[in-house]
């Protein structure tokens, strides 16, 4: 790869961005949704010519693309199910992201302990063929280990019963600030992206969509937008404008989802020390879990639990809970207790349900995606996995292209693409929150200090930090810069809870408005409150 020189990030002056919304409401393609599938979208468009606007009803990455478990993996799990497109096109673009975001992703060494003589054999061979299958892509060597050296590695691992365990690689990655980078690239290369700007209806024109109608969310200003295509990336809510779509026609419509909830609960990193991730294959349920150090912190999970409603905040049940402490302490010395969560967060995942399928069970339902064109030309993009975004982008303009609803244009060139803030790291995201996500924004970053050596607010946030996400990362609350800019509600939310007025004050002096801090009190208590 040859990146391209540095350039200096965009100012998101949202009085600008509204008055291009305002002053040319016409593009080639307009995308719905600000999650990792929609903001990949508008990042493939707008690189190969095309006008691009995407809107986003609250914050980019607010959903389920904020809520991932932070891995950029091929699949073990889909390996086992023996989904081998899947895992091959996974691992090929898991080599892609780690090349354009070294700043956001890297290798990180997984174990696998083994409590049962045939363990190692079993799921070492499963594991070397997921190495091989990377092949020139592979991230480091899959080792069989001895007991010695799986304590070494996993120094919390529970020794007794422990043979031995397996050593493989995969790929980590901060979900929310990679979608900002593929937000901030896009509008590098031209695209008008918009957040807090809700789509309220589509434009039918002779049985055709022809564009929105859009709301900006902060001062009720309503906008008719036209575009020669319309995607429909709105992730676990991708139905509820398909059946919009469907009502203005007089059609019948069924749904394409059936959401599934993946908990993660957040613990300090004592409970496992070191740079490896532990990985346990089967469950007592056949679920995969989870304790992957992350940001200075260690992240448990994940559930599989079948959902009919798609919250935009939605909260665990306590029997995940649960279920996620109790197999934590089969394979843990030193379980952690209830009291020791830091923040408790929850996605959901918009897997596809297969015709006749019911929502008993989720976790056999596959993560790949799908894309439907409605006879009217609405594009729908749902399911998949964030490692696979710019695969499912490519294929999202293929089929508006077959469709006719795009002209034949460019090759796609989002593989070569390095992203906002593109710098070779050698940071882990294993280590404390702090500039290293920057890239090479990061002088960017200081140049914003008020006074040569401001004093940190805490979690490693700066004031500094948060004026840049004001002025050139679209945040406009507390809520996006302690959630999404900074990962501080998802590392600690008491603590983030005590930032918040010291961040409100900075925002409301760049902002000029109330950055509602109010309602992020409220959010914090949500992530720090384990169910009964």
């Amino acid at each position: 790869m040859n990146p391209t020189p540095h350039v200096p990030p965009l100012p998101t002056r949202r009085e600008d961005l509204v008055a291009r919304l305002r002053e040319h409401p016409h593009c080639d393609l307009l995308v719905i949704g600000g999650g990792a599938t929609g903001l990949g979208v508008a990042l493939d468009g707008a690189s190969r010519g095309l006008s691009v606007i995407l809107l986003e009803s609250l914050d980019f990455a607010k959903g389920s693309s904020s809520r991932a478990t932070k891995l950029v993996h091929g699949g073990v799990r889909y390996l086992a199910q023996g989904d081998l497109p899947l895992v091959r096109e996974a691992l090929r673009e898991r080599a892609t992201l780690l090349a354009n975001a070294p700043h956001l992703a890297q290798p990180i060494p997984f174990v696998m302990p083994c409590y049962r003589f045939w363990e190692a054999p079993f799921y070492g061979l499963g594991l070397k063929l997921y190495e091989a299958m990377a092949g020139t892509r592979s991230l480091g060597s899959t080792r069989f280990l001895s007991r010695k050296e799986t304590l070494s590695l996993l120094p919390t691992a529970r020794p007794q019963g422990l043979w031995g365990g397996v050593k493989y690689w995969d790929g980590q990655f901060d979900d929310a600030r990679l979608a900002l980078a593929i937000a901030r690239t896009a509008a590098r290369e031209g695209a008008l992206l918009v957040n807090y700007c809700a789509v309220t209806g589509l434009i039918h024109a002779r049985g055709r969509v022809a564009g929105v109608r859009a709301k900006d969310a902060e001062t009720g200003e309503t906008f008719a937008i036209h575009a020669g295509c319309v995607v429909n990336a709105a992730g676990v809510w991708v139905d509820e404008l398909r059946a919009r779509d469907a009502e203005a026609l007089g059609q019948p419509v069924d749904d394409m989802l059936s959401p599934s909830q993946g908990v993660h609960l957040v613990v300090d990193k004592t409970f496992l020390p070191g740079d490896h991730a532990l990985l346990v294959p089967s469950t007592v349920d056949g679920r995969v879990l989870f304790a992957v150090p992350w940001l200075g912190k260690v992240i448990l999970g994940t559930t599989d639990t079948p959902r009919q409603q798609a919250d935009r905040e939605p909260t665990a049940m306590r029997q995940e809970v649960d279920f996620i402490l109790r197999e934590s302490a089969r394979y843990l010395s030193r379980a952690p207790q209830v009291g020791d969560i830091r923040s408790l967060w929850v996605g959901l995942r918009p897997l596809v349900r297969p015709v006749g399928k019911t929502a008993q069970s989720t976790r056999g339902l596959s993560r790949e995606h799908t894309v439907l064109v409605s006879s009217s030309g609405l594009v729908s993009v749902t399911g998949g996995k964030w490692t696979t975004y710019r695969a499912m982008a490519s294929d999202v303009l293929a089929h508006c292209v077959a469709a006719r609803l795009l002209p034949p244009h460019g090759q796609c060139v989002t593989d070569k693409l390095p992203l906002a803030g593109f710098q070779a790291s050698t940071h882990k995201l294993s280590d404390e929150p702090g500039l290293q996500g920057y890239g090479s924004d990061a002088s960017a970053v200081r140049a914003l200090a008020v006074a040569q050596a401001e004093s940190e607010l805490g979690g490693g946030l700066t004031p500094a930090m948060v004026r840049f996400a004001v002025r050139h990362e679209y945040a406009r609350c507390v809520e996006d810069v302690l959630a999404r800019r900074s990962r501080l509600l998802f590392l600690d939310a008491a603590l983030a809870a005590k930032v918040a007025p010291a961040v409100a004050a900075i925002m409301r002096e760049e902002l000029g408005s109330d950055p509602r801090l109010e309602d992020f009190r409220v959010l914090c208590r949500q992530y720090q409150h384990v169910p009964l």
